[in-house]
């Protein structure tokens, strides 16, 4: 479950005690139904770095912030669950107190070996 970044946390902005101790409590339940893998918050990217590979392969570093706050990440779980109607199920319930909390959470599965099955018949 991937947090998009948004104007506020691309200001450093730090969420509450309430939050915090709300996420905590979120965090807890979902290691004691053994779902949670790992998870954090980002720093804003002001504080961060891109490498950037052109068409020949040559790495180049650009310094944050970045300009699209929309296409930045602010946080994550990983979590291991049966089916993505369990991780939605697991997004929903993410805190929202007082107008603070994610706003949008975009949920990703890992590719899988099946995934790769195609690469027997390669050989």
């Amino acid at each position: 479950m991937i947090v998009k970044g948004t104007d506020k946390s691309e200001a450093g902005c730090m969420p509450s005690l309430e939050l915090i101790t709300e996420m905590g409590k979120f965090n807890d339940e979902m290691k004691a139904a053994g779902v949670m893998v790992d998870g954090t918050g980002l720093k804003p990217s002001s504080k961060a770095a891109r490498v950037v590979f052109d068409d020949a392969g040559k790495p180049s570093v650009i310094d944050g912030p970045f300009a699209e706050t929309k296409e930045l990440i602010s946080g994550f779980w990983v979590i291991d669950v049966k089916s993505l109607d369990e991780a939605i199920s697991w997004a929903k319930r993410i805190p929202q107190l007082n107008g603070q909390g994610p706003r949008n959470i975009e949920i990703r599965p890992y590719f899988e070996p099946e995934d790769f099955a195609y690469l027997a018949e390669q050989k």
